[in-house]
């Protein structure tokens, strides 16, 4: 089995990404709506610009990229996360909840195809990947707001793990934060960014409860994807320039935070967490 991971923070090795060929905002979620009711410009330029600054990125902390094939009807494939999930026994197939996405599984068959092939396909109500986070090895979290992920559907992928003797929490928030990914990300493996006005003390003891401590997030932070980061291993974060006060608390707790410009992208409701699929990591 070539792709499998264990954990959100082990050292990251390979990542499937998609090129932003196409990529533009579309109004599938509350901040890309928001974007597109200002009338905010796009700038082409500055967004292949920023992508290739988070391709150097994975490059300079040594890790392997895989592309999927970008298509021009899909804009939204840049946000590799959703479509799929990596599990400790092989990759799954997500299901998308919108419409306007539906057709990235698609490429995501022919990439896996051509490697070791999936080991689940999702069958039940819809689960996208920036709601599952595989904390680490026996504990699984998902969120769930009946909008992207619902209730039908997470329990059906926590089953999956639940049948291996994993620990699985199902966690419920509202919509208008589209994915679990916005509200928490695992940093280090005792070490997360949450935003706890949203999730409640009761998560953040959850997590506590468990050895890992929490950077708090504000609304603020969230909604421009601040919270939206990728572990690297070893200590090592991939997190958006905007999310200036954010790094400077995680490089006070000693993590080296490289900071490509994201912003063209976490205007239309996504960031690093979200462009990414770790396909291998190392076990922590």
């Amino acid at each position: 089995m070539k792709f499998h991971i264990e954990s959100e923070t082990g050292r990251l090795r390979d990542v499937l990404l998609c090129k932003p060929d196409y990529y533009h905002w579309i109004d599938t979620n509350a901040v890309a709506h928001a974007t597109l009711s200002e009338g905010a410009p796009a700038d082409p330029a500055r967004r292949a610009t920023q992508y290739a600054q988070l391709e150097a990125a994975l490059i300079q902390a040594g890790v392997t990229p895989h592309y999927t094939q970008a298509e021009p009807h899909l804009p939204y494939q840049v946000y590799t996360r959703d479509s799929s999930q990596t599990s400790p026994w092989g990759p799954i197939l997500t299901q998308l909840a919108m419409p306007q996405r539906r057709g990235e599984y698609a490429s995501i068959l022919n990439f896996h195809a051509q490697h070791d092939g999936l080991y689940k396909l999702t069958s039940a109500g819809t689960v996208e990947g920036g709601d599952i986070h595989i904390i680490r090895p026996g504990l699984l979290v998902i969120g769930h707001s009946g909008v992207r992920t619902n209730l039908e559907g997470a329990t059906q992928f926590a089953g999956y793990f639940a049948a291996e003797g994993w620990e699985t929490r199902l966690v419920p928030f509202a919509a208008h934060f589209l994915h679990l990914d916005v509200l928490v990300c695992m940093a280090t493996p005792r070490l997360a960014v949450a935003c706890i006005d949203v999730l409640g003390e009761p998560f953040e003891r959850f997590l506590a409860d468990r050895q890992i401590r929490t950077i708090r997030a504000s609304y603020a932070e969230v909604m421009a994807m601040s919270c939206n980061l990728l572990s690297l291993g070893d200590d090592r974060v991939i997190s958006p320039a905007h999310s200036t006060r954010l790094n400077a608390a995680l490089r006070a707790e000693g993590v080296s935070v490289f900071d490509p410009e994201l912003d063209e992208f976490a205007r239309g409701g996504g960031s690093v967490h979200c462009m990414t699929m770790p396909l291998l990591r190392d076990t922590v």
